[in-house]
């Protein structure tokens, strides 16, 4: 372990795979970095398979930011998140005070903000869409809220004007609760159908539904986050009926990876994708181009 890196880590693969498909490097649109406070309480949840983890989850990556940060540009990772997410009242503003310095410090990183149902939501979620946040984090089985919640109507509403994207963890994966699955998100797209939102995880394990709801709504997206793994595959599969239809749906299928909870290299996630053997236009689609196009790339 050099500087928080295994020291086992394939960087060399990583760039011939992206050198291989001709791209300028990864787009990941779900990597998280938390203020340190946070983050561990975070990682003792992983490590001690709390309630909302439900397995044994050994964590790869435990540097420092910056150990991180130098991992990711190594690997050719040119574009990739913050994801703070709040998981409970009171907390959004300071994850979003830390999450603005965090883009200040690494700028290739997306400005990433969250936001909880409560009063004040719209009034910040507005003020951070008019300085120019590039994408929000909600994560509804760690939150525990329901995402059409009457206090997140002017958030919805702020978002699907601006266009600004929203990660948004609502499957039922690894441990559903009361608030996860389809249908919330549903009821939301049926009031706000232009919202720009990227389904953590392809909604993993309710894969079809989410499915057809980035089929119905041309700005819903999927992320890849940990699907199609060895360690998804082994609790939640998913269904390979379904993969024409992912072929279809090539230009709203994002990169994502989950650094640094995951407990495979980098490089599984990658591999995890050329092996469905979908064409390499679906890979250059997906692990460059269509975040290029949703979040842009600054010079």
């Amino acid at each position: 372990m050099t500087l928080g890196r295994p020291a086992d880590e394939p960087v060399e693969e990583v760039r011939e795979f992206w050198r291989r498909l001709g791209l300028p490097g990864l787009f990941d649109v779900h990597v998280h970095f938390l203020p340190e406070n946070v983050q561990r309480r975070v990682y003792e949840q992983f490590d001690q398979a709390g309630p909302k983890i439900g397995r044994a989850w050994p964590i790869r990556y435990r540097g420092s930011h910056r150990a991180r940060v130098e991992l990711l540009r190594d690997l050719g990772v040119r574009r990739f998140s913050a994801l703070p997410y709040a998981h409970r009242p009171g907390i959004a503003g300071y994850l979003n005070d830390w999450a603005l310095a965090f883009a200040k410090e690494f700028p290739d990183s997306l400005w990433s903000a969250t936001f909880y149902p409560e009063p004040e939501a719209a009034a910040y979620v507005g003020d951070l869409v008019a300085e120019g946040v590039e994408v929000f984090k909600v994560h509804v089985q760690v939150g525990e809220f329901h995402l059409d919640d009457p206090l997140l109507d002017g958030v919805w509403q702020t978002l699907e004007e601006a266009g600004t994207p929203i990660v948004v963890h609502a499957g039922s994966g690894p441990v559903g609760n009361a608030f996860t699955g389809p249908d919330p998100l549903r009821r939301v797209l049926a009031r706000y159908p232009r919202l720009a939102v990227v389904v953590a995880h392809m909604g993993a394990p309710e894969y079809a539904e989410f499915l057809a709801l980035a089929e119905a709504h041309e700005r819903v997206h999927l992320d890849t986050t940990m699907t199609f793994t060895d360690f998804f595959e082994g609790e939640a599969p998913y269904p390979r009926e379904l993969l024409p239809r992912l072929v279809d749906l090539q230009d709203r299928v994002l990169l994502g990876s989950d650094v640094p909870t995951i407990p495979y290299p980098y490089l599984h996630q990658l591999e995890s994708l050329r092996r469905l053997d979908l064409g390499d236009a679906w890979l250059r689609a997906v692990c460059w181009e269509n975040a290029a196009r949703l979040f842009g790339v600054p010079e």
